[in-house]
């Protein structure tokens, strides 16, 4: 959350203070809005659905999918693969790997 130490700006507002102060104010909020009727209430099943549908509209986005899976790809690789010359535990380059992602997505 905050910085606890303060970079030369001002001392005064929510995020000048420290993470617990923070917490304990952010806490009050949830609990009033709860308390007054006007915080957002989801079943499992609403929060299921809204999940499914979130990752529909980021999934129809290719170029982003495949940009994904390319550091995916480059985080799994790391210096592990480059030197023990292993090409990962499902096999093949991390280029195939982006490749067969890339293909996946277009048969859509």
């Amino acid at each position: 959350m905050a910085n606890t130490e303060n970079q030369g700006g001002s001392n005064r507002g929510f995020a000048s203070m420290d993470d617990e102060k923070q917490r304990d104010i952010a806490s009050k909020g949830g609990k009033a809005a709860h308390e007054s009727g006007h915080a957002q209430e989801f079943s499992s099943q609403e929060a299921r659905e809204a999940g499914r549908k979130g990752g529909e509209a980021v999934s129809e986005d290719r170029e982003h999918m495949a940009e994904i899976g390319s550091k995916g790809g480059e985080s799994r690789g790391g210096s592990s693969q480059a030197s023990s010359g292993n090409q990962g535990s499902r096999g093949g380059s991390h280029e195939q790997h982006v490749k067969a992602g890339e293909q996946s997505h277009k048969n859509k």
